[in-house]
């Protein structure tokens, strides 16, 4: 006889949270690199806790481990990108595209209106392709590049790179998260974008003015930027063309013609390797008998699959060289699965849903429904670890909510993607966080404050709310 589950009470369905957090917290203290594997253990952790309490409520441990394995199943598309980008960054820095797109970029672009057209930049190709991965993996790089080269602090040019990329990957039909929150929302696509321009155009315009100031600072503050070592250093390993952007350019096309992801970065990875042994023959035979490979296809493996270093002899320029190849996403890849795991728990055990269900006490009127959305999304967005949970969680709990309000669903789902989508970005176990951090080099702690469109995001939401300004309402039949 099947026995009855039971509902986890709100101390059960916070305790691994409470518990994950105080790890987390431990492990900032006491380890430098987090990612290396003290973040991955503190989730397993959790996550353990989890399925005790949800043994104990009576969940069976195969609904538990068919929970885990259906979340882990979801994200897996995006692993397999996580691990391709490491191929395509060792790809494109032995080819020559990265270090050409740090070399134009540093003719063209100067500190004083950088940071602007660093959002301009990767807003467009986000929002042409519908990947802020895409974008961050590839423009983003090099954006960070050039402006490690400028001497711009790190975090700022991160900040800039994400705040664009995330504008593009929210406002593009092309995007997973803008078709995935008009559907749980129960509204349209196309609805559900020119419903966010209230809010998103606003937030990208702040965004644009703020960045526009710090610019004019750093050129008050620092007008003689030396870069011309810059150039040496990286003519003196590459032969640079203008022929090498025509990779990025086609990865793009590749992306804006729909071709899936998967099959769009593995095609931009050979085609690195194509430009590799059409441009850089001098490098690849250099590199051979420095690192004692045996043949030109012993170190292409090398270069796509693990860490490699390009010496120039000037030390600035070596660290915009160094590829961690895919190798370099495995700490990645492992704190996604154990966030995923830890997600997985959470929801079969009904804990998500516990939680939830808590913050339905504060809604009394539109803005305190629209606010709770935001702060429900944005919770889930550090628990769960994962933006799709962080959208489909709090959105199949307010639907209804909504609803009974009068409210259309447009309303619902440009909420979800004001609060899940931008945020997931600026929590460090998140898989978006994770991710965006070892991609660019740049640890979240660390981009975070410079991330304005991301912070204002959800503030510029709840203000429109406030001010009930096109708050649109189900027209009641007489």
């Amino acid at each position: 006889m099947k026995t009855q589950t039971k509902v986890p009470s709100l101390i059960q369905a916070i305790l691994p949270l409470i518990v994950l957090i105080a790890l987390l917290s431990f492990n900032v203290s006491y380890f430098d690199d987090p990612l290396g594997g003290s973040n991955q253990i503190a989730l397993i952790i959790a996550a353990s806790i989890c399925s005790i309490l949800a043994l104990f409520n009576h969940v069976s441990w195969h609904e538990i481990q068919r929970k885990i394995l259906q979340t882990i199943d979801s994200a897996m598309t995006a692993i397999l990108i996580l691990l391709l980008i490491g191929s395509l960054s060792g790809s494109w820095m032995l080819s020559g595209v990265i270090p050409a797109m740090i070399y134009y970029g540093v003719d063209i672009m100067h500190p004083s209106y950088f940071l602007v057209a660093s959002v301009v930049l990767c807003a467009i190709v986000s929002l042409a392709t519908g990947s802020s991965w895409s974008t961050i993996a590839t423009v983003g790089v090099a954006i960070v590049g050039v402006g490690n080269a400028f001497g711009l602090h790190q975090g700022l040019v991160a900040g800039a790179v994400i705040s664009g990329a995330y504008f593009g990957d929210k406002m593009s039909p092309l995007s997973d998260t803008t078709n995935l929150a008009p559907t749980i929302a129960g509204t349209d696509l196309f609805t559900h974008i020119r419903y966010m321009v209230y809010t998103t155009f606003p937030t990208l315009i702040l965004t644009l003015i703020i960045f526009g100031i710090i610019g004019l600072y750093q050129l008050n503050t620092d007008t003689a930027i030396d870069t011309g070592f810059i150039k040496k250093g990286l003519e003196s390993s590459f032969h640079i063309t203008p022929w090498l952007l025509s990779v990025p350019v086609l990865l793009i096309i590749i992306i804006i013609k729909k071709v899936p992801p998967i099959p769009a970065m593995l095609g931009g990875v050979v085609l690195g390797v194509i430009f590799a042994l059409i441009f850089q023959p001098d490098l690849l035979d250099q590199l051979i008998a420095q690192e004692k490979f045996h043949n030109t296809y012993q170190l292409i493996i090398q270069a796509v699959g693990s860490r490699m270093t390009l010496s120039t002899g000037v030390s600035e320029v070596d660290e915009l060289l160094t590829t961690g190849g895919m190798e370099g996403m495995l700490d990645t890849v492992w704190l996604i699965i154990a966030a995923l795991t830890f997600g997985g728990v959470m929801e079969a055990s009904g804990s998500l849903k516990r939680v939830g269900e808590a913050f339905m006490h504060f809604i009394y009127n539109d803005t305190s429904l629209v606010s709770t959305t935001i702060l429900t999304c944005i919770f889930f967005n550090i628990t769960a670890c994962d933006q799709y949970l962080s959208i489909v969680v709090p959105g199949k709990m307010m639907q209804k909510i909504y609803e009974q309000r009068g409210l259309k669903p447009e309303v619902l789902s440009r909420a979800l993607e004001d609060s899940a989508t931008v945020t997931s970005v600026l929590v460090p176990w998140n898989t978006c966080g994770a991710t965006q951090s070892r991609v660019l080099g740049v640890p979240t702690i660390e981009y975070l404050p410079y991330c304005f469109f991301n912070l204002i995001s959800p503030l510029m939401n709840i203000f429109i709310t406030i001010i009930h300004y096109k708050i649109r309402r189900i027209k009641v039949k007489a």
